[in-house]
């Protein structure tokens, strides 16, 4: 049985509205594959969220708002009487990976696609607004958010940042993800630390350049940084996925001009931080710090420090985990608590701002994984994100 507090009802009858009709299967198939056809990438979503906006209309939502955060929509379904708001999240944006699948629908556009299956997420809350848009809940609000920039971690804090978000503020959020590797319908759902927290640091290295045949008269980073990336490497310790779990990935380094005749005076070296909590990652970027600012020193080179795609780590409140895990037992469908996906995922921001959880759904165990180039979202898996969607909602509202 769902959890109960503040007033809200336990679980509630499910009724043939609340269930897809083989001609809206057939129909959201069919857009989730226009929308892998046409991917945007991190902060380009305009097309995404207009047609998002475009293929709900027809549910008669009660209030949309549109260029939340930048790109972001949410629509809203009211039932203009008292109660919680449940705020249920996909993501708008596709990868910058050159699709290398032979599916009818592939990517119509040159290195995007959707590799990660944020069109099958869309298609997910598509049909939940089907749902919706015939029955609308008994109390409170559903809103659907289409959110951007999920890829670079941006995307769910510039949506809560934009003063627009008052009027869709939830009290509860919800949110899933397609899961390579794990049982086809097969859920993982745990309390507390869900996802991951990382963010990528940038490190530069200054120093002087010289002709190639008089090295010792400029000053080259390529020593400094020959030392620094094995000891950024080291900084990782701990239980793979574990509480005391830290990641050090060195992921790119550039350095100097591609020239035969110039001895270097630039390096850039990139390394992923990675933590379960928030907290240890204070010390994990301290740690870095120190080791690339120690290591410049030594050669006598200028540094400099950069954060890019910082992402939170993703905590399910127990309560708001309890209402899908109700939802997934009235359904049927198989579940575990699973393991903390070292993946990031900033779904966690909406945390911060309302009682949260997120699921894990299998796509089956010998299929492309996630961000490969051959990936595809399987179309059987949205009557059942949406079967697990719509029960939450009714539960919740009514």
């Amino acid at each position: 049985m769902a959890p109960r507090g503040s007033g809200e009802q336990g679980p509630s009858r499910m009724t043939s509205s609340d269930r897809l009709t083989n001609e809206d299967v057939a129909e959201i198939t069919a857009w989730r594959r226009r929308l892998h056809a046409m991917p945007e990438i991190s902060g380009e979503e305009i097309w995404t969220a207009s047609e998002a906006e475009r293929f709900l209309a027809g549910t008669a939502p009660d209030a949309v708002h549109s260029g939340l955060g930048g790109t972001g929509l949410a629509v809203v379904y009211d039932s203009g009487k008292p109660g919680p708001t449940a705020l249920f999240r996909a993501e708008l944006d596709a990868l910058p990976i050159e699709e290398t699948g032979t599916v009818e629908h592939r990517s119509a556009v040159p290195g995007k696609s959707h590799m990660c299956g944020h069109d099958g997420h869309m298609a997910i809350l598509a049909a939940l607004g089907r749902v919706l848009g015939r029955r609308r809940p008994a109390r409170g609000r559903a809103v659907l958010m289409f959110q951007p920039a999920e890829e670079t971690g941006a995307g769910a804090a510039a949506v809560i940042a934009d003063p627009r978000f008052a009027a869709v503020k939830p009290d509860y959020s919800f949110s899933l993800h397609n899961m390579t590797g794990l049982p086809f319908g097969h859920v993982w759902l745990k309390d507390g630390i869900a996802n991951c927290a990382s963010r990528g640091l940038k490190i530069v290295l200054n120093g002087r350049t010289a002709h190639a045949s008089m090295p010792e008269t400029g000053i080259s980073p390529v020593p400094a940084m020959a030392r620094l990336a094995p000891r950024l490497t080291a900084l990782s310790r701990g239980t793979i996925a574990g509480e005391d779990m830290v990641l050090a990935t060195v992921t790119h380094i550039a350095v100097g001009e591609p020239a035969f005749g110039i001895a270097p005076a630039r390096a850039e070296i990139w390394v992923t931080l990675r933590t379960i909590h928030d907290e240890a990652m204070a010390a994990l970027t301290q740690a870095a710090e120190a080791l690339a600012a120690e290591a410049a020193a030594a050669d006598g080179l200028d540094h400099a420090f950069s954060y890019h795609d910082v992402f939170l780590h993703s905590r399910n409140d127990p309560e708001a985990a309890a209402r899908l895990r109700a939802a997934l037992d009235a359904e049927g469908i198989a579940h575990e608590p699973g393991l903390t996906i070292r993946a990031s995922e900033d779904f966690g921001r909406f945390g911060t701002v309302s009682k949260s959880a997120m699921l894990f759904i299998g796509t089956g165990e010998d299929v492309p994984a996630l961000h490969n180039p051959d990936y595809d979202f399987p179309d059987d898996l949205i009557p059942l994100g949406a079967r697990i969607f719509a029960r939450t909602a009714r539960d919740l509202l009514g």
